[in-house]
C-alpha cells in the first residue's frame, strides 16, 4: 500500500507532523548541554566557561551549517540530509559516553553533533514549508518554529531530573536512543517531492507546475545565494535582528537558565518545570506567531516581539527566586521565545523568493547562532570570572530592545528580489 493511499490525500499534513517530531528532538539534542552543565563540572571538575565553550561550538555550527544543509537539501535530498544527520547526532552522542578530557566535549557535543543538528533546524523547516504548502505556510512554519523551541525547554525538566538521580550518562544515552530511533522513521516515510506519490502541495491547484530539481553544487549555491543577498540592505537587518534573537534564547536562556536558577537557590528540577511551563507557552505564542505572520505585516510583529523579550530579560535578575516569582516572566518570555521566526522566514521569502529564501534564510539563520554561541560562552566567562550572571541578562535585555526598533527599518525601502 503506497504512502497516498496509506494517509489519504493530504499527505503534506503527515510530512508536517514528521518534520515537527524530528525538529522537537534535535532541539531536545540542542538543550541537553543546558542540562548537564552542573553535572559535567560535578563529575569532571571542568570549569563552567570550558563547558560553555563546548556548548557554544555546537550552537556555532548548528547555525552555520544551515545554508549548506539547505543546498544539500535541494541537491541531494531532504531524505538523504536528514538520516545523515541523525546518525551523526547518535552516534556522537553516544561515543560521549567514553568522553575524559574538555576536548572529547568539544569534539562530540561541539562539533559533531553541531553539524548533525544544523540540518534539522529552521532551514529544513523553511524547504519543507516551501516544498509541500502553497497556503497556511506561515501557520505551518510557526508549529516548525514551535516545535524546535518547546524541544529546547520541554525535555529539559524530563532530562534535569534523570541527571539529578541517575547521574548524566542516562541522559545522554536516552538522547542517542532517540536520534537512532528516528532514522527508520524518516527512510520510510519521508517523500522527496510531493509529485513522487502523486500528490500536489497542500492548497495547489492541478496546474501547479512541478518545480526543477537541483543539480549545481551545493556549497557553491550557498556561497552564490550570500554574494546576492549581501548587497541587499534586508538581509543585513534580518541578519543583525537574527542574530539577537539567538543571542537572547538558545544561547542565554537554552544554555544558562537552569545554572542561573541554581545560582539562586532554586533546585535543578524545579528550574527545569519552569522551563517546561515556558515551553507549553512558547507552544501557544510562536503557532499563534504564524497564524499572525498570514495576516499581519510581518516587521511589526518583530518589533513587539523583541521588545517584550528585551524587557522581560531586564526583569529576570530582579525577580523573586521562587517558583513563583517568576510565573510571570515565564508566561511572557515563554510567549515570545522564539516566535519571530515565522514573520523572518515571511519577509526573506518575499523578498528573495522561494528558491533563493530558503538558502539566504539559513545565512540569515547563521547569524542566529552565532549570536546564541556568543551569550552561550560570554555568559560563562560572566559567570566564572564576575560570579554572577546579571551583567549578562541585562545585556542581552537592552539588545533585544535595540532589535526591536530595528525591525521597524526592515523593508523600509524594499524591493523585491523574487527572481534570484
Amino acid at each position: 500500500m503506497g504512502k497516498r493511499s496509506f494517509f489519504g490525500r493530504h499527505y503534506a499534513l503527515a510530512v508536517a507532523a514528521l518534520i515537527f517530531c524530528a525538529l522537537l528532538a534535535a532541539a531536545g539534542l540542542r538543550s541537553t548541554p543546558g542540562v548537564l552543565m552542573v553535572p559535567w563540572e560535578d563529575a569532571f571538575g571542568w570549569s563552567r566557561s570550558s563547558i560553555s565553550f563546548a556548548a557554544a561550538t555546537g550552537i556555532f555550527l548548528f547555525g552555520i551549517t544551515g545554508p549548506f544543509a539547505a543546498a544539500a537539501m535541494q541537491r541531494f535530498g531532504i531524505r538523504a540530509t536528514v538520516l545523515t544527520a541523525l546518525a551523526m547526532m547518535s552516534l556522537s552522542t553516544a561515543t560521549s559516553l567514553m568522553m575524559t578530557q574538555t576536548w572529547h566535549l568539544v569534539v562530540t557535543w561541539g562539533l559533531v553533533s553541531g553539524i548533525g543538528s544544523g540540518c534539522i533546524t529552521n532551514v529544513l523547516s523553511a524547504t519543507i514549508v516551501n516544498r509541500w504548502f502553497t497556503t497556511h505556510r506561515g501557520l505551518v512554519m510557526g508549529l516548525f518554529a514551535a516545535s524546535t523551541s518547546t524541544g529546547t525547554l520541554i525535555f529539559i525538566p524530563g532530562l534535569a531530573a534523570i541527571a539529578e538521580h541517575h547521574g548524566w550518562q542516562p541522559v545522554v544515552m536516552a538522547v542517542a536512543a532517540v536520534m537512532a530511533l528516528l532514522i527508520p522513521v524518516v527512510f520510510f516515510f519521508l517523500p522527496e517531492w510531493p509529485q513522487d506519490i502523486g500528490e500536489k502541495p497542500f492548497g495547489a491547484d492541478e496546474h501547479h507546475p512541478v518545480p526543477p530539481r537541483e543539480t549545481s553544487n551545493p556549497i557553491r549555491t550557498a556561497f552564490s545565494a550570500l554574494g546576492e543577498g549581501v548587497r541587499h540592505r534586508d538581509f543585513w537587518l534580518l541578519s543583525g535582528t537574527f542574530f539577537v534573537c539567538g543571542f537572547t534564547t538558545n544561547g542565554l536562556i537554552g544554555t544558562h537558565m537552569i545554572a542561573f536558577c541554581a545560582d539562586n537557590g532554586m533546585a535543578v528540577t524545579a528550574a527545569g518545570g519552569l522551563l517546561a511551563i515556558m515551553g507549553v507557552f512558547d507552544l501557544v505564542g510562536t503557532t499563534a506567531s504564524g497564524w499572525l505572520t498570514d495576516r499581519f505585516e510581518p516587521r511589526k510583529l518583530l518589533f513587539w516581539y523583541y521588545g517584550l523579550r528585551g524587557l522581560s530579560l531586564i526583569y529576570l535578575p530582579f525577580a523573586d527566586f521562587s517558583f513563583y516569582g517568576l510565573s510571570l516572566f515565564a508566561v511572557i518570555y515563554g510567549l515570545d521565545w522564539i516566535a519571530t521566526v515565522p514573520p523572518t522566514v515571511a519577509i526573506t521569502t518575499r523578498t528573495f523568493g522561494p528558491k533563493r529564501g530558503p538558502i539566504l534564510f539559513g545565512w540569515i539563520s547563521a547569524s542566529h547562532q552565532v549570536g546564541a554561541a556568543s551569550a552561550a560562552y560570554l555568559a560563562g566567562i560572566s559567570r566564572t570570572y564576575f560570579g554572577s550572571y546579571l551583567d549578562a541578562f541585562v545585556l542581552a535585555g537592552v539588545v533585544a530592545v535595540i532589535a526591536a526598533f530595528a525591525s521597524l527599518a526592515i523593508g523600509s525601502k524594499q524591493r523585491r528580489y523574487a527572481n534570484l
